[in-house]
């Protein structure tokens, strides 16, 4: 009995790990007392078992096909980033859920990263981590420009007998710059071939143009677009079910809409389990099935999880899908640290777009992932009835980790970042579990800024520039804060985020942005928040099942709050870095769209920069209402000293890593001297 029962516990697992390739990494270059590193790149091959309730949540894996066993099988891609030699690491495993297949931590977290300096300053390398990553999004392809594209093979799901199974599915997009085609479902939905049509004949559909999200729909003549690539062939095109081509060519002044019948759905949710069972390999056995062994095999100690943006949605699905419980019962990550994630991703749903962005004020809107739960604790909803929270599952296998969630002003402005801290109607704060920390970055966009990036030129598709504060120290001191806590049980710094009873998390008709020349201000592009009927075998409690209705049918939309801010236009709560706390202009979690680009509309995912004047005579000529930075700092020795006293509080606070001090104050008053142009001593 016992053999049996060791045998059934694995029988979803990674079967089979291919290594194709262990390379130097950085061209042999050593990173202090850990010496130099490798990339390991390969192949996982894993199976899983159907009818354990631990993968049955999986959407359509009752339909997928099986294997001689009985298992739903799947591989992905994998590489790891580790020490040549292990024992000098600090025996942390890092696994970073890719966006879109592309690697981000190295960059995001490493500071001064070029084609030329590829590691940067060397930041995750000189503590010792070993980074991982690993194929999630079944639905990619890699492009010949960029091969190294992280993805995964799923299979399709077929009805018990052979039949296709088809479905309704939705499609939006818009473009940057003019063209002929697009994918079939385009946009954010990147380096993704689509959902072919089950025809390539357009009879009976709808493709739609609206300059504005809120927009009614104009048909577009089904004479004028074809199920075709036209890239090559003028239109109509060579026929194509998994392309669209539009006769006089897609503008960007329009968002566009398709609703089609699809084929052949992916059985997506299969990247949770692949995430799970292949960073459960790495942890934890020795070698694969057949012998080949793991390269970290018995080096790690410790586990943690990122997922930046798109990636972070997809964390907080695999938490409350209850993924974080490996097939023997056991923690797979100790610690996580979604960033510039506040919803969630809707893998799990036939059909399933996690490319998509859960919607913005101008696109995507209707998409699945801004539904209740958005708390980790439970917390009851009274518009859907339901009373639940992301740690629901975790809590009951006693497997939650330790969470570190950080996030923008964009995620307040676009996408319910309040609803991660207070009750869904937005009445009261909520008391964070222990075990949770949740830092905004005030005044700050989704993507960040470079520290040692120039000040911003170019306002692109925007009116304003995009936003120069930068949250890059304070969100590398948090994730050290992450690894000592998990570590050694050192708790991390106090929660930091706009809240009702400090009266900075407030509606929107109380936020007074001043009145700056030539600046459109906030009012209508904040992106609400509304629940919306699917159809009968969607579960938007568990962002899963079947959607049947497209568009769906809204019901009822939640209350709007946003951070207040100071008459500068700044934040005055959450995380304020050491910019904010010694400005050089008005930065926002906002933006708004320019002429042929739905001029109006928010900007999506960009914030703004409003430079101050540099003088008193130029404010005072301009009607600027914000005092200039001679009134502020009066010489750049001033502004030294400001930006120094910021710095300082922020590293007490462990907020900033001491270590990035002198580069903080150094690269702060280079932007100081840009802003003022040389007008002040």
């Amino acid at each position: 009995m016992l053999a049996l029962g060791l045998a059934q516990a694995a029988e979803a697992r990674v079967t089979s790990i291919t290594i194709t390739s262990i390379v130097p990494a950085y061209g042999g270059a050593s990173f202090g007392s850990v010496g130099p590193y490798q990339f390991v790149t390969g192949i996982a091959n894993g199976a899983v078992d159907p009818a354990d309730p631990k993968n049955a949540v999986i959407q359509d894996i009752a339909l997928a096909p099986l294997d001689a066993k009985g298992r739903v099988e799947y591989s992905t891609n994998f590489q790891i980033l580790m020490p040549v030699d292990e024992s000098k690491g600090n025996h942390i495993m890092l696994t970073e859920i890719v966006n879109r297949g592309n690697e981000l931590d190295p960059s995001f977290f490493n500071i001064g990263v070029t084609s030329s300096a590829p590691a940067g300053d060397g930041f995750l390398e000189n503590q010792g981590l070993t980074l991982v990553w690993t194929g999630w999004q079944a639905d990619l392809v890699a492009p010949a420009s960029n091969p190294g594209l992280v993805t995964m093979s799923a299979p399709i799901a077929h009805y018990r007998n052979g039949q296709t199974i088809t479905g309704v599915v939705r499609s939006e997009w818009i473009v940057s710059t003019p063209t002929s085609t697009q994918n079939i479902l385009a946009d954010s939905s990147s380096n993704t071939p689509g959902y072919a049509s089950v025809t390539t004949s357009n009879a009976g559909l709808r493709l739609t143009e609206r300059v504005h999200q809120n927009d009614p729909k104009v048909p577009i003549p089904n004479s004028d677009w074809a199920f075709a690539d036209c890239t090559s062939t003028p239109f109509p095109g060579v026929p194509n079910s998994q392309k669209v081509c539009l006769k006089n060519g897609f503008d960007t002044n329009h968002i566009y809409e398709l609703i089609y019948t699809a084929k052949d759905p992916i059985v997506m949710g299969l990247g949770l389990a692949a995430l799970r069972d292949v960073s459960a390999f790495f942890h934890n056995a020795a070698t694969d099935d057949s012998g080949t062994a793991n390269p970290l095999a018995g080096q790690i100690t410790h586990t943690l999880l990122n997922g930046i943006s798109q990636s972070g949605r997809l964390l907080r699905t695999y938490l409350d899908l209850g993924f974080n419980e490996d097939e023997s019962g056991k923690q797979v990550f100790e610690g996580m640290q979604p960033h510039i994630g506040s919803l969630r991703n809707y893998i799990n749903v036939r059909f399933s777009q996690p490319g998509r962005l859960a919607g913005t004020q101008h696109t995507e809107k209707q998409y699945p992932g801004p539904e209740s739960p958005l708390t980790y604790q439970p917390s009851f909803d009274p518009l859907t009835g339901q009373t639940s929270g992301i740690f629901d599952r975790c809590t009951q296998t006693g497997t939650c980790p330790k969470i570190v969630h950080t996030m923008t002003d964009i995620e307040y402005w676009e996408a319910s970042g309040r609803g991660d801290t207070t009750d869904p109607l937005g009445t009261r704060d909520l008391s964070l579990p222990s075990n949770v920390r949740i830092y905004q970055f005030s005044s700050n966009q989704h993507g960040g800024f470079s520290p040692v990036a120039a000040l911003p030129t170019s306002t692109g598709i925007c009116e304003q520039l995009p936003d120069a504060n930068t949250y890059t120290y304070n969100i590398r001191a948090l994730l050290v804060a992450l690894e000592q806590w998990v570590a050694n049980g050192t708790l991390p710094p106090a929660s930091l985020y706009s809240r009702l009873d400090h009266r900075s998390l407030v509606p929107l008709n109380q936020i007074r942005f001043p009145r700056i020349p030539g600046v459109t201000g906030p009012a209508g592009i904040f992106n609400t928040h509304i629940v919306y009927y699917r159809g009968p075998r969607y579960d938007a409690d568990d962002l899963s099942g079947i959607i049947a209705i497209e568009p769906p049918i809204p019901l009822v939309e939640y209350p709007s709050l946003a951070p207040q801010i100071d008459v500068d236009g700044n934040d005055i709560d959450g995380l304020r870095s050491h910019i904010l706390q010694a400005p050089l202009g008005t930065y926002t979690g906002w933006n708004v769209r320019a002429a042929g680009f739905s001029q109006g509309d928010a900007c999506d995912l960009t914030g703004s920069y409003i430079p101050f004047a540099a003088t008193k005579a130029q404010r005072k000529a301009s009607g600027d209402p914000r005092l200039s930075l001679q009134e502020r700092y009066g010489s750049t020795a001033g502004y030294v000293a400001a930006v120094t006293a910021a710095v300082n509080s922020l590293v007490s606070q462990r907020l900033m890593l001491a270590s990035d001090a002198s580069g903080a104050i150094s690269n702060a008053t280079a932007w100081f001297t840009e802003a003022s142009a040389g007008r002040l001593p």
